[in-house]
């Protein structure tokens, strides 16, 4: 359940029992339709509202804007090996050349010499470094990735994600995001 993050689609920002978010990267949102049958099916807390409401002709409400579960989720000790996870732990950059354009991913032992698809193995690339080294070793290609794939611990992504703030954070989520991030003196 996931929702558009944009100021006119009101969606909430979805916290654990504990008040931390379920997700950072990507940030864990609902529609505010899915929020709203949360709380009817009482399985949320609401923390935080919108100013707007809804109605109907016996009722009205207005919109969270930051829920909580009432059970506790517990977080996933390693992250998942997905494409935008690969993209995170290397920063949204092409290990090869710096590009941030057309990403893909690559296999730094190709799959047809052996190469698995593992985070050990698989690298962000743009397209044109992918093509030019199509099957090759990185020693045959001359090209070998600025960083050392590795599996990255879910700490990693989110110092990463850091770097990449959601195209929308509305106000009232503030308090809740972030809050482990050392404070200024």
């Amino acid at each position: 359940m996931t929702a558009t993050l944009s100021p006119g689609a009101w969606p909430a920002l979805v916290l654990n029992a504990d008040y931390r978010p379920l997700s950072y990267y990507p940030l864990s949102v609902w529609s505010w339709q899915d929020a709203i049958k949360a709380v009817f099916l009482d399985r949320v807390n609401i923390v935080e509202y919108y100013e707007r409401q809804v109605s109907s002709a016996q009722f009205q409400m207005r919109l969270p804007s930051v829920v909580s579960l009432k059970s506790f989720i517990r977080p996933a000790r390693q992250p998942a090996f997905t494409r935008f996870n690969v993209f995170l732990r290397d920063r949204f950059t092409c290990q090869y050349c710096d590009s941030r354009d057309d990403l893909t991913f690559d296999h730094v032992i190709p799959r047809s010499r052996g190469g698995l698809t593992t985070w050990e193995n698989v690298v962000a690339a743009c397209s044109p470094c992918n093509l030019r080294k199509g099957s090759l070793m990185p020693a045959e290609a001359k090209m070998v990735p600025r960083q050392k794939p590795f599996q990255p611990a879910v700490f990693d992504l989110h110092q990463n994600g850091r770097h990449f703030p959601p195209n929308y954070l509305h106000e009232s989520w503030v308090d809740y995001l972030y809050w482990d991030t050392e404070l200024d003196p």
